[in-house]
């Protein structure tokens, strides 16, 4: 269970702090936990979600320690592409909500390598791919920003100054 002032990743709206852990009573008599999440990205938004959510995916975010990790190994990682165009958005969108960094960052590497190897054809990225990349890269931002108190918009220079060459 998550405390007040955790910060952790929910489904595909990304960082939120839990600010109130409130027990919501029903007309039945019944009580149900909920986490009043406040998105840090979106001002003015609170999200209430019951505590044993098995929709919405919820988790920790990562330490600073595996970030690391995973940053170190880009360089390793595998890329993923399929050809038919339906069943990689289909793959991809699936790894998107998994909500994992690892995962994150497949989609945007797979996705960036065919955009060097389609421009290089003289073609364009399929707008689908992009729009997966885009929010693949808003996730991971933001979950990496928080770790490392910085601006999602900086974060991709802080990865690009950190891979070993």
């Amino acid at each position: 269970m998550f405390k007040v002032d955790d910060y952790i990743m929910y489904g595909s709206t990304g960082v939120c702090k839990v600010v109130d852990i409130t027990n919501e009573q029903f007309i039945n008599g019944k009580q149900r936990k909920y986490y009043v999440l406040s998105p840090v990205y979106y001002n003015n938004t609170i999200i209430k979600t019951p505590v044993d959510n098995k929709k919405i995916p919820m988790r920790n975010i990562i330490s600073e320690g595996d970030m690391t990790l995973l940053i170190n190994n880009i360089p390793n990682m595998k890329t993923l592409w399929i050809d038919d165009e339906k069943k990689r958005s289909e793959q991809f969108k699936t790894m998107l909500k998994s909500g994992q960094c690892e995962e994150l960052i497949k989609v945007i590497r797979s996705i960036d390598c065919n955009k060097e190897d389609t421009k290089s054809m003289g073609k364009k990225t399929h707008k689908a791919d992009n729009d997966i990349m885009k929010e693949a890269e808003r996730l991971l931002n933001e979950e990496f920003a928080i770790i490392l108190n910085i601006s999602p918009d900086e974060v991709n220079s802080y990865i690009s100054s950190q891979i070993p060459k």
